[in-house]
């Protein structure tokens, strides 16, 4: 029986003796591992980006509000916007009757206009929080500071702006100290906040931060806020969330066996969304490289067809010389996962050279994680012995008489 090492290097030997055979088989699998490389780096990227930036949200913080944080029925926004505004009195409430809740706070939101000097930005996100948002939102200040509870309280007109509109408005500049003006109010710039970057072409730092009640007087006073808790994690979220639900109830009054008239929001609420989103992606996108995949395999199954019959009288021969069928099975089996371990190998070099490629010149997100490089080459090595099984049985079924008298 021939080792191991003789089968492999008869393999290699057979491969080079038809390299153009070899390289198109090669390319075609390489194609299809190479598209699941590249799609799976980025959804797992994007997983990680949104889980650590988009919610701007701890995995210890959930959010009340009037209306659905995370919009699948459009219907379920119509009841939202039918219910009551979140209103001081039940930031108030929460903070009284909430013990698991180690410190609450209020924002609200709106699309501005903000201009410096003689530019102007569109669609600026003008956020007005309680100074002790500081804590309890995840983004982190770059340069100076974030304004106290009793500047908030004396309606100070100071702001913290994000990286969009440091760039536009004072590109290398220190803007520490400089005014913009939102509605013919002017707002003194004390500090800005560490840039976040874009979710798939969504940019995040087009914001502008000022005191919740300076925002209230700004944009009135009959907003409606959401609520933002912070607990100390574990199993201490989930009795703050309870505390928290029934103290709005109590507030408003509602009996029970009524719904909430209020939406209650988590980071995993955020997350589960864009995971189901993303997995409809990635379900489509693994269809379409298993299928390359799929094509490969048979194209490299046909080619080992052709490669039995064009070497028939070598098989006769090695027969006659004492291989079995055995030996010839493993050979065309050895030759088959070859070409695939190598397509696959290259595959798993293009996938992680065009997700970098991305990652590096466009806004879309990839993580290079060493599993996926394992899954790749133990699914391009699966497609050879698959693939490969029916050729080198063929080819060792030849009777060694019929093979020798072949041309």
């Amino acid at each position: 029986m021939s080792r191991l090492e003789d089968i492999l290097r008869q393999s290699v030997a057979a491969l080079r003796a038809h390299k153009l055979r070899a390289i198109l088989t090669i390319v075609g699998l390489m194609m299809g591992v190479a598209t699941l490389i590249t799609v799976m780096t980025i959804v797992q990227g994007a997983n990680s980006y949104v889980e650590n930036k988009i919610a701007n949200l701890g995995t210890d913080v959930f959010q009340i509000a009037k209306t659905p944080f995370v919009v699948t029925d459009w219907d379920l926004v119509i009841k939202g916007l039918r219910f009551k505004r979140i209103e001081w009195d039940d930031v108030r409430a929460v903070a009284e009757r909430c013990r698991a809740c180690q410190m609450v706070g209020a924002s609200a939101t709106a699309s501005v206009h903000v201009r410096y000097r003689d530019k102007e930005l569109q669609d600026i996100n003008l956020l007005g929080h309680t100074a002790n948002m500081a804590d309890i939102d995840t983004r982190t200040l770059d340069l100076g500071r974030y304004f106290s509870d009793s500047e908030d309280q004396q309606l100070a007109s100071v702001c913290i702006i994000g990286q969009t509109l440091v760039d536009e408005f004072f590109g290398g500049a220190n803007p520490i100290g400089q005014i913009v003006r939102v509605n013919n109010k002017e707002f003194r710039v004390i500090g800005t906040m560490e840039r976040i970057g874009s979710v798939l072409g969504q940019e995040q730092d087009n914001f502008m931060i000022v005191p919740l009640r300076v925002y209230l007087h700004l944009m009135g006073t009959r907003s409606s806020l959401t609520i933002n808790v912070k607990t100390a994690g574990g199993k201490a979220f989930d009795q703050a969330m309870d505390q928290a639900r029934l103290a709005v109830r109590a507030r408003r009054h509602l009996q029970p066996g009524q719904e909430d008239d209020f939406f209650i929001g988590t980071k995993e609420s955020y997350i589960s969304l864009w995971r189901s989103i993303s997995g409809a992606f990635f379900a489509v996108f693994l269809m379409v490289s298993s299928i390359s995949a799929v094509v490969g395999g048979i194209v490299i199954m046909n080619v080992m067809l052709v490669s039995v019959t064009e070497r028939t009288k070598e098989i006769g021969v090695r027969r006659a010389l004492g291989a079995t069928e055995r030996d010839i099975r493993r050979q065309f089996l050895m030759e088959s996962v070859l070409q695939c371990i190598l397509g696959g190998a290259a595959g798993i070099i293009g996938g992680f050279v065009v997700a970098l490629a991305l990652r590096q010149f466009t806004s879309f997100p990839a993580s290079v994680q060493t599993w996926v490089a394992i899954l790749g080459l133990v699914l391009s090595s699966g497609i050879g012995l698959f693939f490969g099984i029916y050729p080198a049985m063929r080819a060792a079924r030849l009777d060694p008489v019929v093979a020798l008298r072949s041309e």
